[in-house]
């Protein structure tokens, strides 16, 4: 989402770390191209100029100018005016915080889900419901209230079925209030940690709406109250979550459709204007494509210094283990046949977006940019498909496969010949790899075997391994 203003931030300040000193003409001229990519990123212009006033303040402070290294002083200042921007606190330790929402409330807390049509409400519902009870072992119960739009209770009814959560079932002609009241009743028999209300949305705000998630409100006193908004209409989302806000009251919000190509002033704007902090952000269609909204990791990726935390936890949650334990082993050993790669393979997709992986890896989405050439995501599947097309003998021992093998390969996995070739010259790379870092010494002879760099085919200090599968253009690490 923020790809265009971590572009021009990054121009603007890369301007200002290549300098000896800094005079305040210098600074003077970089707040006033930061103040246009800001403006040009959909920010509300009373949250630019207050931005900019207060990175001039302290970037022309004695400290700056004196300093050593004065232009990454000021990417620094940068960086923690943004955070607090945000909502965050600078140099505040990184967070693990699994739900993003407050729990501390007694049991069954009411949690209540507003906002416009078509913004996600029902989706977010069932993703929140589903971290609740995967991660924070909490029993969840699901309540639809929109009896208008056409199938709504029922959709939430099938999201429920996907996710495992339960919902509550449906009464044709009860009205919302009804259905809230048999809600919380169902909520307290049936001794659930947690009720989540799922109230309909209009095309735009409206006086019918809000008094009847008013009256919602009032009686289910909800301990959360959270906006759903879509990134993606600007600061529209900045008007709604103030109407919302004075009319109803609302605890925090959670930005949907953070993956897409938003200019992202309106997660910039929405905390500095309301008040109110962004709590959770989707990040995908996927019913685990939820994010925990940190405005220190969110600054970060701005100024393109990438998000190792989250990256982190997206490999904790997805990677197997106890695979990841056998294959060290056989690494050690320096064994890498077929199985191995296909599970790799396996375990990387199941991380997500590979392009947006890579962007948490600080540096690696200034390289990225620089390539002709773009991931593709759908190479990973034929790659695996290849793998699968192969007998057991044939993952163990790639020797054995030769022309006629290889053209039985791929007719089965829909493909050529060349493709082929090109995968199992991929694997024998990696098999050469792991035989050298047997020989000397296993796993902590890999910084020396690549001078210090990084993993297998890297060029230079990018970390981008060579032969990954993407859209044309140069291997990476070439240029």
């Amino acid at each position: 989402m923020f790809d265009a203003l971590t572009d021009k931030l990054g121009s603007v300040l890369n301007k200002l770390t290549r300098r000896g000193a800094l005079t305040e003409a210098d600074v003077s001229a970089a707040m006033r191209e930061v103040r246009v990519a800001l403006l040009e990123a959909d920010v509300a212009l009373p949250v630019v100029k207050d931005f900019i006033t207060k990175v001039s303040e302290r970037a022309v402070g004695e400290a700056v100018v004196k300093s050593v290294t004065p232009g990454q002083m000021v990417v620094k200042i940068v960086h923690d005016e943004l955070v607090a921007m945000l909502g965050g606190v600078a140099d505040a330790p990184p967070t693990f915080d699994s739900s993003g929402i407050s729990l501390a409330a007694p049991a069954p807390v009411a949690v209540l889900m507003v906002g416009l049509q078509g913004s996600g409400k029902t989706t977010t519902t069932a993703k929140i419901a589903h971290r609740l009870q995967s991660k924070d072992r909490k029993r969840v119960l699901m309540v639809s209230l929109d009896t208008y739009r056409p199938a709504a209770q029922d959709q939430l009814a099938i999201l429920g079925g996907q996710v495992n959560v339960i919902t509550l079932p449906i009464v044709a002609g009860q009205k919302p209030l009804e259905i809230a009241k048999r809600g919380l009743a169902e909520a307290r028999t049936g001794v659930f940690d947690v009720v989540i209300f799922d109230t309909a949305g209009r095309l735009t705000i409206d006086d019918a709406m809000m008094a009847e998630v008013t009256a919602v409100r009032d009686l289910i006193r909800p301990h959360e109250t959270l906006l759903v908004t879509d990134a993606m209409i600007g600061q529209d989302a900045v008007i709604t979550a103030q109407s919302f806000n004075e009319k109803v009251g609302i605890t925090g919000i959670v930005l949907t459709r953070v993956d897409g190509d938003a200019r992202g002033g309106a997660a910039l704007s929405m905390r500095a204007i309301t008040g109110r902090p962004i709590k959770l952000i989707g990040v995908g269609e996927k019913v685990d494509a939820l994010d925990v909204f940190d405005p220190s990791r969110i600054a970060g990726r701005i100024l393109g210094m990438g998000d190792v935390v989250s990256l982190v936890e997206k490999a904790v949650a997805n990677v197997d283990h106890e695979k990841a334990e056998k294959l060290a082993a056989r690494m050690a050993e320096g064994k890498f046949d077929l199985n191995d790669m296909l599970s790799q393979l396996q375990q990387i997709q199941r991380m997500g977006d590979m392009k947006g992986l890579l962007g948490l890896i600080p540096g690696v989405g200034a390289a990225m940019k620089q390539m002709k050439g773009d991931i593709d995501p759908k190479q990973f599947k034929r790659l695996e498909a290849i793998i699968q097309s192969m007998t057991p003998k044939e993952r163990k021992v790639p020797d054995i496969i030769k022309a006629s093998r290889k053209q039985r390969i791929a007719t089965g996995a829909g493909t050529n010949v060349a493709e082929v070739n090109k995968l199992l010259k991929q694997h024998q790379q990696m098999e050469t790899v792991m035989k050298r870092m047997k020989k000397m010494g296993g796993m902590g002879a890999l910084a020396s075997m690549f001078g210090g760099g990084g993993l297998p085919g890297m060029g230079g200090g990018a970390g981008l391994p060579q032969g990954l599968p993407r859209h044309g253009g140069p291997p990476f690490g070439k240029r």
